[in-house]
């Protein structure tokens, strides 16, 4: 492992590529320490910390705490990625869409052209409704904006909607010179920037006898299995073989070989849990704005303590969402249609199944099976750590939806850099074997 990071810094251009990937990480985290203008930021953190287990809570994990500190990158990416599940899902049922995905390069710089479009689009909406929704807010008396009205709106738009492109450009500019997707380690900064926070109010909790060197001992433990068995389940692979005919094109012979269709266990990743966790939140969210309403609010009330985190319809529900969605997503992002009618064209077909509709079926008939102990297990690792806050007092916050990305992305960019350093017939990170790609 030493000499593989060593053989990284030897090769010049893979360790520009990480330099500047580095450098453009560093900008994107010292602009989250800029504030908005007109901000009370010591009421909106106290807002904050009410809201931590609502929508507005999960929004700001993404955005790397920047909408708790209302800085101008608050937004983050997540209008990005928004609308960029929008246009998958969109691609999925209309044909003009699915006619660009299948037109190579082009259609795919087409779409990303209209995602960009959709990105300004609801940075501007989501920016306006921040606006409204801060000089709005006031906690123990005290103002969240200080000066508000048309000013603070327009600036307050103005200021997000530009973060906000400035990090997609950033997302992008990682993508294209430096290493590893771009927004995904954007976001998994973010993330692992609150890991000293809450590494450091465990110490304080052993250093004020709350917990005992024993159980931070356990904990430490749990949280190595949690990871390994999140990258376990995460490079888990059925992989289907596949035999190619021999074709005689003029006086060359093409196919023969035997290879194989790698279907991930979780192909729809982080996706499902996302979805799940923001329709349970709406609830909770919803009743902050009914608080004046007397027979609104007790209703709501109700509601909400059924649909605490922790409880079991909470977690029932959660499960289920989770569940539905992978299935949801898998559908959208594997067609089985589209994979068995090109196996037919470059004349691949499974062993024991006819090319066409016979090897579709057969490919549907894997991935709904292989999905579900995928479901069930990532249902299991966003469930967990508030099973073990709430029933057992630990403060086990390593885990759920940050877990999954940052293990996702690590596997990802180091795939990158390991097949970087193959090409250069340098050991890539295992020696025996390789990282597995990810769907």
């Amino acid at each position: 492992m030493i000499r593989s990071f060593q053989n990284i810094f030897r090769i010049q251009d893979l360790r520009k590529k990480i330099l500047f990937t580095l450098l453009l990480l560093l900008l994107y985290r010292l602009g989250g320490h800029i504030p908005l203008p007109g901000i009370n930021t010591i009421a909106l953190a106290k807002f904050f910390q009410a809201q931590k287990m609502g929508i507005l809570g999960l929004f700001d994990i993404f955005a790397g705490g920047n909408l708790s500190r209302a800085t101008i990158f608050a937004l983050g990416i997540m209008p990005y990625i928004t609308a960029s599940i929008i246009f998958q899902l969109l691609a999925a049922v209309i044909p003009a869409l699915q006619k660009l995905q299948k037109e190579g390069e082009e259609g795919r710089k087409k779409i990303t052209q209209y995602t960009r479009y959709a990105t300004v689009a609801l940075a501007a909406f989501q920016s306006f409704g921040i606006a409204i929704f801060l000089q709005s807010q006031s906690i123990e008396g005290i103002r969240m904006v200080t000066a508000p009205g048309l000013m603070f709106i327009i600036s307050t738009m103005l200021t997000l909607t530009a973060g906000t492109v400035f990090v997609m450009w950033l997302g992008e500019r990682i993508t294209e010179v430096g290493i590893g997707n771009g927004i995904s380690l954007l976001i998994m900064v973010g993330i692992i920037a609150r890991y000293p926070i809450e590494f450091g109010q465990t110490i304080a909790m052993l250093q004020s006898g709350v917990l005992s060197i024993f159980t931070v001992i356990l904990i430490m433990l749990f949280m190595v299995l949690i990871t390994a068995s999140v990258v376990m389940i995460t490079q888990g692979q059925r992989r289907i073989p596949v035999q190619y005919a021999k074709r005689v094109v003029g006086r060359k012979i093409y196919g023969g070989q035997s290879t194989h269709l790698p279907l991930n266990v979780n192909s729809a990743g982080v996706i499902p849990i996302i979805f799940a966790q923001s329709i349970m939140m709406f609830p909770q969210t919803i009743a902050q704005f009914f608080q004046g309403n007397a027979t609104t609010s007790t209703i709501l009330a109700t509601i909400t303590a059924w649909f605490q985190p922790g409880q079991l319809l909470y977690i029932v529900f959660y499960v289920g969402l989770i569940v539905f969605f992978a299935y949801f997503y898998t559908s959208v992002v594997i067609n089985p249609n589209d994979l068995a009618d090109n196996m037919k064209k470059y004349g691949g077909f499974i062993p024991g199944h006819r090319p066409g509709k016979k090897t579709a079926e057969y490919i549907d008939y894997v991935i709904s099976r292989i999905t579900l102990p995928g479901a069930i297990f990532f249902a299991f690792i966003a469930v967990l750590p508030m099973i073990l806050i709430s029933r057992f007092n630990l403060p086990f916050y390593f885990g759920g939806t940050s877990l999954l990305i940052v293990v996702g992305v690590i596997l990802d960019t180091m795939r990158q850099i390991e097949a970087q350093l193959m090409m250069r017939h340098y050991d890539g990170f295992l020696t025996k074997g390789k990282l597995r790609g990810r769907r």
